[in-house]
């Protein structure tokens, strides 16, 4: 029995192309441009230097990457504690009245003498504080969270109004609500450093530009998420209240706040952790905060100096991470 065609169309079914011409000539494109990229940003030696590395373990080759780390290790550990200061540079010192937790050391030093061409013993004396560096370090640490602090509380009052007048359902019009999403990507795209580095040049060095560079930057990132929020939100209530001829304010107080307000305590505790972290890198370019003696100790190779900060700075994220969790554990 003959069959039409009609009564067999698999016959002019085509299968689908695993991969077309198209296709491998996209793919092409994407290696080369992948490949420039890695030679671009030296992705090719950054792989030949950590393929290195085991070669070091295994005793073929050394590695400068193992080696510059082994260097750090070395001169970081132990950390450091103590703090000293000459004595011949503190105003009214009495030997008979140390602070506490302080003892007198006497330091037998080498100077070279260039016009004599000899070199001779000289002896110095030190105030020793048992615990001066970590309570030194300990000060800055807590500026460093004031900083975020205070750049978050700045941030809030910045991007409330703005988040409300950013979210389409609450804007003014249109045209408003244009102009301030423009300007929360503006805050956005400014880094703190950059920010931080004009402010420098307008307030000086302190944690004066440290603070406003926070708060203009994750204000427009706190902003955003207060928007998104606010128009996401269950419209129901909303509606609700709305026929009952209650105003736009009241409506956002009583059926949208509530809703959005545990994803707000998120989002503030996310930036005020975030801002900690950044308030410690500000500091470098003399925006306040412990990143300006984490920057001093780096340059004059203090690595042990270096490593107290750094664990400071790692114990502190630890800790306000705890507290963040519980904080929100109880607004959820």
């Amino acid at each position: 029995m003959k069959h039409s065609e009609t009564e067999r169309p698999w016959q002019n079914w085509e299968l689908q192309k695993a991969i077309s011409p198209k296709t491998l000539l996209l793919l092409l494109l994407v290696v080369v441009l992948l490949t420039f990229s890695a030679k671009n940003t030296e992705m090719d030696k950054a792989a030949i230097e950590t393929g290195g590395i085991a070669l070091h373990f295994l005793g073929i080759k050394d590695s400068k990457v193992v080696n510059g780390a082994m260097n750090f290790v070395a001169e970081a550990f132990p950390f450091q504690i103590e703090d000293r200061v000459e004595i011949d540079r503190i105003d009214n010192f009495d030997p008979n009245n140390l602070p506490a937790f302080s003892r007198v050391e006497v330091v037998i030093e080498s100077e070279y003498d260039t016009l004599t061409d000899t070199t001779e013993q000289v002896e110095t004396r030190y105030l020793t504080h048992s615990f001066g560096y970590v309570i030194k370090a300990g000060k800055k640490m807590i500026e460093t969270i004031e900083m975020g602090f205070w750049g978050t509380f700045i941030s809030i009052l910045i991007s409330l109004p703005l988040g409300i007048l950013a979210s389409k359902n609450y804007t003014p019009n249109r045209f408003v609500y244009n102009v301030i999403r423009m300007q929360l990507s503006l805050h956005r795209a400014l880094p703190e450093i950059i920010v931080a580095l004009f402010l420098v040049l307008m307030y000086g060095f302190g944690p004066i530009p440290g603070v406003l560079a926070l708060a203009i930057h994750t204000s427009g990132v706190l902003a955003k998420f207060f928007a998104d929020e606010i128009e996401n939100a269950d419209p129901g209530p909303q509606g609700a209240l709305k026929s009952t001829g209650a105003s736009r304010i009241k409506v956002l107080r009583i059926a949208v706040f509530p809703q959005v307000f545990p994803a707000f305590v998120a989002y503030v505790q996310y930036i005020f952790e975030r801002n900690i972290r950044t308030a410690t890198v500000l500091g470098i370019v003399g925006a306040g905060g412990i990143g300006m003696e984490l920057k001093g100790r780096w340059d004059l190779f203090d690595y042990s100096h270096v490593s107290t900060i750094l664990l400071m700075i790692f114990l502190t994220v630890i800790a306000l991470e705890g507290i963040s969790q519980k904080i929100r554990s109880r607004t959820m």
